[in-house]
């Protein structure tokens, strides 16, 4: 994984180490916390990183109540959730 990319994945997990198991984060916080006034410009990135790992199983993609198919690229805001393969990251 290229070092940009291991950063997005790095803090995707991080921040939802910080919350409870159940809890959910937005893709934009991570694009704010790396990218701060330029975060807009991460949010492609840090979605597409998003679905690798939810394609690993460390995250599920959701918007609303729906699980969505990490092998389709998502339209409209989604949700970021551990997964079955969450190692705890931190």
């Amino acid at each position: 994984m290229p070092p940009a990319a291991a950063r997005i994945a790095g803090a995707i997990q991080a921040m939802l180490a910080q919350r409870a198991d159940d809890a959910s984060i937005c893709p934009s916080e991570v694009a704010r916390a790396i990218g701060g006034a330029h975060w807009r410009a991460l949010m492609p990135e840090v979605r597409r990183i998003a679905g690798q790992l939810a394609g690993e199983g460390i995250v599920v993609l959701t918007q609303g109540d729906s699980v969505l198919d990490p092998e389709v690229p998502p339209v409209g805001p989604i949700r970021l959730r551990r997964g079955t393969r969450w190692r705890g990251q931190a």
